[in-house]
């Protein structure tokens, strides 16, 4: 009906005539040319008065005639990085340089980020360069000699953001996403069932991610992230970033670093972009030209340093200012992988072979950057640094093709750092590498290598001798992944996915197999901060049924099978490092046995059959009785001189306390007549 009213109306014009579009006299347009025009309005020229572009740079050496030119060369090297230069002048005076230069760029933006980067960077011993912009002289000139009092911000109270940590039982938290993301729960852990603490709907649009002391949970939205903790997890902080995806804490939890995909642009990088967690502002942005291997930057043990790989670069930027270290990257030509130790401020990284130059790991100390050693490798294929959690050891794994054979060999160059000149053992494997993983507190290393069915798995012992031994092989296991404990001793062999979920639980100190079950295409892992407990899951992302998460023990004991819809993802809360020194910590191991009884009636009352909330009201019930009584003796304590006269001084609160007044009295009760006739007794 439509398009036959339409064609009525072309109808009416005569042929050769284009009908009116125009806008009717009373319509208004209520879409601005910003949000039609967005990117073009970016690129329009700005109303200016054509000194925001331009820098000064102080610092600059005072050179003759017959040097200038090669000064040029120098300076416009270092400054073209940030933007296209249009204009330079070097001021001269008796024939030589003032020491100072002014270079206009394309852009405004060219402008700050040759101030942002280029200030502090060192030419040679005798010059450092300051660079500003040129506004800033107006802007500094004009600042009033008068003090101005900031205004005092009010304080924002979160509450205890480590209230979990204060629980009587120490029960951990953990998160949980179900029903295909639309809803989100944190429960409290117990051996016998799990404790709803928060449950929420689309608290998320994605996942959830705890930083690294369990202090926050981030959630990801649309228009950004969100920080939420305290008691009722309530909202901490937010970070608007459009289309956000990826999230990383530094390890301090001081800093959080997004990317998005969506906002980049080549004026103002926005597709990484660092903020501070305390303030919610904005740190710096950075490009990225893929995301393949997050986290794009890696942090420092501390925080302190957080490091980027480009090609035949490595680029190491300090907190809080966020500028590079030194004002300079380093050039490492074809730097493959690189990783910080967990313990020191010491980063690894490797380098293939380039001709008849060998390949090499390196390990340099930061700040000073001086390399502590330096190890050479010949036909490498392929290398993968692993770290030791307390930073104690370093493995490289090094996969080579010896000359003259075939195949694939692989060798691991265990690296004792805390050892003068850092020696170096090597453990070499002709079986293919399935996974690798360190004891976290200890000095062991755990093996999976072999093909299916002949899957090893080989456990190490680095000893204090120099020695590496093997202490334990176990072969023909059903696995594919490594999981120690995150107190070390103990670990699973786990079979995840392809392997139908089999699982092996092992005690390292006599490799001794304690367990072996089966979660069917579990697809998940997760051990919780104290080692006492594992889950084992298969999530809706990677298997649309069965979805569902088991708690075992340590042993390999199944405690609980909790069937969530659709169930997606399970996150341990971590904890934080403990305040406790080696001594004290030392000595609560030496008295443990005092606390044994406390932990044991524990124990077998959380094994009774009467569930936590049963126990929890018949202890509040007990309590309120105590109260009643109490206050009743006390009443009754109060009404008894009111008591003794209405009773004319008797006491009638002791059986006995008028015992003297009893007078004796014999009293008959008739109970039963019985009448017998004579006759009968004849």
């Amino acid at each position: 009906m439509r398009d036959t009213e339409d064609m009525e109306a072309d109808a009416e014009f005569e042929e050769g005539e284009e009908p009116s579009f125009s806008d009717p006299e009373d319509f208004e347009d209520d879409t601005s040319d910003q949000e039609l025009l967005e990117d073009i309005l970016k690129e329009r020229p700005q109303e200016a008065d054509g000194i925001d572009s331009v820098i000064v740079v102080d610092n600059v050496p005072e050179v003759g005639p017959e040097r200038l030119e090669k000064l040029k060369n120098v300076v416009h090297k270092i400054f073209s990085k940030f933007g296209k230069i249009t204009n330079e002048f070097y001021p001269e005076e008796e024939g030589k340089t003032k020491g100072y230069i002014f270079l206009e760029y394309s852009s405004p933006a060219h402008a700050l980020e040759a101030v942002k980067n280029a200030d502090g960077y060192k030419l040679d011993k005798q010059h450092t360069f300051r660079v500003n912009v040129f506004t800033d002289f107006d802007k500094y000139m004009t600042i009033s000699d008068e003090w101005e009092t900031p205004e005092k911000q009010p304080f924002k109270d979160f509450g205890n953001l480590r209230h979990w940590m204060e629980e009587p039982d120490c029960h951990d938290q953990y998160s949980v996403i179900f029903e295909a993301g639309e809803r989100t729960g944190i429960f409290s852990n117990d051996a016998k069932e799990a404790i709803i603490v928060e449950e929420r709907a689309r608290w998320t649009e994605t996942y959830v991610r705890w930083s690294p002391k369990g202090t926050y949970l981030a959630t990801f939205h649309q228009r950004g992230i969100a920080l939420w903790g305290g008691e009722k997890f309530k909202q901490i902080q937010r970070f608007s970033h459009q289309g956000v995806q990826l999230i990383d804490f530094s390890p301090c939890e001081r800093y959080v670093v997004t990317f998005s995909p969506l906002m980049d642009t080549k004026e103002d990088p926005q597709a990484i972009i660092i903020w501070d967690v305390l303030t919610g502002q904005k740190k710096r942005g950075f490009h990225c030209e893929s995301s393949a291997h997050w986290p794009i930057f890696k942090w420092s043990h501390d925080g302190k340093f957080f490091a980027r790989m480009t090609q035949d670069t490595l680029s190491i930027y300090e907190v809080p200012s966020m500028g590079l270290l030194d004002k300079k990257s380093l050039k490492i030509t074809g730097i493959k992988d690189f990783s910080w130790s967990p313990g020191d401020n010491v980063i690894a990284f490797w380098v293939p072979e380039d001709k008849d130059i060998p390949g090499r790991v390196t390990l340099m100390q930061l700040p000073s950057r001086q390399e502590i050693r330096v190890r050479n490798l010949f036909n490498v294929v392929d290398c993968k640094l692993h770290w030791q959690k307390n930073g104690d050891y370093l493995c490289v794994k090094v996969d080579r093709t010896p000359k003259g054979t075939q195949g694939l060999v692989t060798n691991f160059e265990i690296f004792r750092m805390r050892e003068k000149q850092v020696p170096v053992d090597v453990v070499e494997m002709k079986e293919g590498i399935i996974a690798f993983a360190w004891e976290p507190n200890g000095s062991k290393f755990a093996v999976l290598h072999g093909e299916s069915p002949r899957i090893n798995a080989s456990f190490y012992h680095v000893k204090n001798n120099g020695k590496i031994e093997l202490i334990k092989m176990f072969d023909k296991q059903q696995a594919n992944s490594i999981f120690w404990s995150p107190q070390g001793q103990f670990l699973v062999l786990a079979g995840l996915r392809s392997m139908n979920g089999a699982l092996a639980f092992v005690d390292t100190s006599d490799c001794t197999m304690m367990n072996i079950v089966e979660h069917y295409m579990a697809s998940d892992v997760e051990w919780d901060p104290t080692g006492r407990f594992l889950v084992t899951s298969v999530s809706w992302w990677s298997h649309k049924v069965d979805n569902a998460f088991w708690l075992w023990t340590f042993q390999g004991r199944l405690l609980q099978k909790n069937n969530k819809d659709r169930f997606c993802q399970l996150l341990w809360r971590p904890r934080p490092i403990t305040l406790l020194d080696p001594e004290q910590t030392k000595l609560i191991k030496k008295d443990l046995k005092k606390y044994s009884k406390i932990f044991e009636q524990k124990d077998r009352l959380s094994q009774s059959k009467a569930s936590k909330e049963l126990v929890d009201k018949r202890h509040t019930m007990m309590e309120d009785y105590h109260k009643y009584r109490e206050l009743a003796m006390q009443m009754h304590q109060e009404q008894r001189p009111l008591r003794l006269d209405l009773r004319g001084g008797v006491d009638t609160d002791e059986l006995d306390s008028n015992v003297d007044d009893w007078e004796e009295e014999t009293i008959e009760f008739f109970i039963n007549e019985e009448i017998i006739p004579i006759g009968d007794l004849a």
